[in-house]
């Protein structure tokens, strides 16, 4: 027997999936209860290519050749919301051509119109994800 064993993917907990309502404006026909939407968990690779593909190069002021990555921080939370979500199926062009939109990213939007939900959400899907604090918490941490 291995002295990591233990370690073997055999032993990981597999994680379940989540469900959420993130809007009242979609309810259920016979109970009148928002419906619930189904989530998974990323991968830490996914998850790493999605902040990749959020962040950009931008010059130091001052600096012509020094360069800091920034990270769009709303466009990530929407793509890791368009990325963990299994139900309802964001990339169905029955459903986007329904909001009059061509991506799972504006689907997304078109769904959840309401501000304050649309924020609810992606509070939400952090802790999820497992993040501890939120994106807006450590952008407020790095202001102070």
């Amino acid at each position: 027997m291995s002295k990591f064993s233990r370690f073997m993917k055999g032993n990981k907990k597999k994680k379940e999936n989540g469900f959420y309502a993130p809007t009242e404006s979609l309810c259920d026909e016979a109970t009148g209860k928002p419906l619930e939407w189904e989530f998974r968990h990323l991968t830490s690779k996914e998850n790493d290519e999605l902040r990749d593909s959020c962040t950009i190069e931008v010059q130091v002021t001052g600096k012509p050749n020094l360069f800091r990555p920034r990270l769009n921080s709303s466009r990530y939370i929407n793509k890791m919301i368009c990325a963990a979500t299994v139900s309802p199926d964001l990339q169905d062009a029955d459903l986007q051509n329904s909001y009059g939109v061509m991506t799972p990213e504006d689907l997304l939007y078109a769904m959840v119109d309401d501000s304050g939900e649309y924020a609810e959400l992606g509070t939400w899907m952090q802790k999820f994800q497992g993040f501890t604090r939120t994106l807006d918490d450590k952008v407020e941490e790095a202001k102070n």
